[in-house]
């Protein structure tokens, strides 16, 4: 793609600012495509299939899981799960884990 000095910033700032893209919106943004699941918030990223949310409990981003045709998962356990709260659940879980993992190893080092 090539540039020309006719186009200003103002206009590719513009361009970027109409785009119907939701990434990275935060869970407040009212534009934010959200699921709520107890204890958990889903926040839509991007992708057809698999769409791609990232995973809130609280205020904190835990990760990210993914939503295809048949099953969700979570690219963490390699596990296929039939619900979105089960595979923010897996997701919690694996970070707990290997946070207690961290803390245990930063003890042994110390």
């Amino acid at each position: 793609m090539a540039y020309t000095t006719e186009t200003t910033p103002s206009l590719q700032v513009a361009e970027l600012d109409d785009s119907p893209e939701k990434i990275c919106l935060p869970p407040t943004d009212p534009n934010a495509e959200i699921i709520e699941i107890p204890g958990y918030t889903l926040v839509y990223v991007n992708g057809a299939c698999p769409k791609n949310y990232r995973v809130y409990k609280g205020d904190s981003m835990i990760g990210v899981i993914f939503q295809h045709i048949t099953h969700w998962s979570n690219a963490m356990d390699q596990i296929r799960y039939a619900q979105a709260a089960e595979a923010a659940v897996g997701l919690d879980d694996f970070m707990k884990v290997a946070n207690k993992s961290r803390v245990t190893d930063k003890a042994i080092a110390a």
